[in-house]
């Protein structure tokens, strides 16, 4: 499979299954469709040059000029670098017979919280059942029932999520005090992160944090008005000042790495792409502004006649952030972020996040379920922390969800970037785990695109051109 587009002055042209990207002129990249069908008809060497050159004659290019492309394209063909058949769908079979374990875990420490988030699904921290706050007892099951069910994995990974988190801090210290303790002798090395809206870290939080916390997530979104009008706190004021020098700090404190400031942009500012530079303005280099995923009935919802706009606005930060990175103050944009050398493993760019399979949610009282974002659909209830999964089948489901399992993925450019999507968008807007999301897979394919052209631009830079 071949993608081929145009940006930025670029001409790039994506060999799918490989992963191998070529920045080429215009003569290239008007033969590398013609030879495409011709190799899949069987002709080869000065065969299928020659057909080549033929079906070209009517191309703004001299004869030679094909010629000449032809025959690199060729080489690059039996070179694995185009053209490149699709070998991973049998994979994929033996993949779904594999033995899963557990190797991360959503603690959702605290269902509460202090704001009033407008798009929040997570109700203000409710998740559609009650407020609550995980004790020490629970969180402590939840890790042994990570450690006893990662097999031989020593790397582990549990984030403290809510709600907000920080309104349970003294249980995450005593959490985090306990995992070390059962490191060394149960082989395992536990990497904590945590999530928080800000208001209330303090010192004492960050010294904790930039301690134990391998990585901060921190929610704003961007301006203070965008960020004031989704973010209030329940009585209607406004977050932002609150939380702006708080943010400063702790991406200071942890020398502008292992940090996101995480921010959702909605219906109401398509012009995203000024939250991203208001944040980069304020000093932050590790960005994140995604789009909100909701429901068509609320007014925040992005739509259809969105897209235009929003793809755009993506073009246009990807131009701000190549300027931005030739005057020596390059920005991290988390949707930008690609690796076209290595990358994720075949089986991680085949199945995504692992949710309900290597990645579970933990509520308050210990229930367990594939990711943060079923929590209290009794539909996705997988067992607890006490009897362990209990529902095999839903784990069965989760591990056979897949880029080969979903139709709409299957002739998509982008599939072993995204890895198929987020199993619940597709559910909440289809009713099963096996579609996809189609406004985000719109706007997936533009990042990725992006992202592409960035590497060649600032390919470019380093070498000096």
């Amino acid at each position: 499979m071949i993608h081929q587009y145009k940006n930025n002055g670029y001409n790039i042209v994506l060999d799918v299954n490989s992963g191998s990207v070529h920045v080429v002129d215009d003569c290239v990249y008007d033969v590398v469709p013609v030879l495409e069908p011709i190799l899949k008809a069987g002709l080869t060497g000065e065969t299928a040059i020659e057909a080549t050159c033929m079906a070209c004659e009517k191309l703004p290019y001299s004869s030679t000029d094909i010629r000449e492309v032809a025959e690199e394209l060729l080489e690059l063909h039996n070179a694995g670098q185009l053209y490149t058949p699709d070998i991973y769908e049998d994979y994929i079979i033996d993949f779904k017979k594999r033995q899963t374990v557990v190797k991360a875990l959503c603690l959702h420490i605290a269902h509460d919280c202090n704001l009033a988030c407008k798009y929040c699904f997570a109700e203000e921290g409710e998740y559609h059942g009650r407020r609550a706050l995980m004790s020490y007892e629970v969180g402590k099951k939840a890790l042994d029932f990570l450690v006893a069910n990662s097999g031989n994995r020593v790397n582990l990974e549990v984030d403290f999520f809510g709600g907000e988190p920080t309104l349970n801090f003294d249980v995450v210290k005593k959490l985090v005090e306990y995992g070390r303790s059962i490191e060394e002798k149960n082989n395992k090395k536990f990497r904590f992160t945590l999530t928080t809206n800000g208001v209330l870290l303090n010192d004492e939080i960050l010294e904790f944090a930039n301690k134990e916390m391998a990585n901060v997530v921190l929610s704003i979104d961007g301006r203070k008005e965008v960020n004031d009008r989704m973010r209030p706190f329940r009585g209607g004021q406004g977050s932002y000042d609150m939380i702006v020098p708080k943010f400063k700090k702790v991406a200071e404190s942890r020398d502008q790495m292992n940090y996101y400031v995480r921010g959702t942009f909605t219906h109401n500012n398509l012009d995203f792409s000024e939250d991203v530079k208001h944040l980069a303005d304020l000093g932050f280099k590790q960005i994140s502004v995604e789009p909100v995923v909701a429901q068509p009935t609320d007014d925040y919802a992005l739509r259809e006649e969105d897209i235009p706009q929003i793809l755009e606005e993506y073009d246009n930060l990807a131009k701000d952030l190549i300027r931005r990175s030739k005057e020596g103050e390059p920005v991290n944009f988390f949707h930008f972020m690609i690796d076209l050398t290595g990358g994720p493993c075949v089986a991680k760019r085949l199945s995504g996040c692992g949710s309900g399979t290597e990645y579970l949610a933990v509520t308050p009282w210990g229930d367990l379920y594939p990711c943060h974002q079923f929590v209290g659909n009794e539909d996705f209830l997988m067992g607890n922390v006490d009897e362990g999964i209990t529902r095999a089948d839903i784990q069965d489901e989760f591990k056979c969800c897949n880029v080969y399992a979903k139709e709409k993925c299957k002739k998509c450019f982008a599939k072993f970037y995204c890895s198929g999507g987020c199993a619940a968008n597709s559910y909440n807007f289809h009713g099963n785990i096996n579609d996809a999301y189609d406004l985000g897979c719109e706007l997936q394919r533009k990042r990725v695109e992006c992202a592409i052209m960035m590497k060649a631009a600032l390919d470019e830079l380093d070498k000096g051109e």
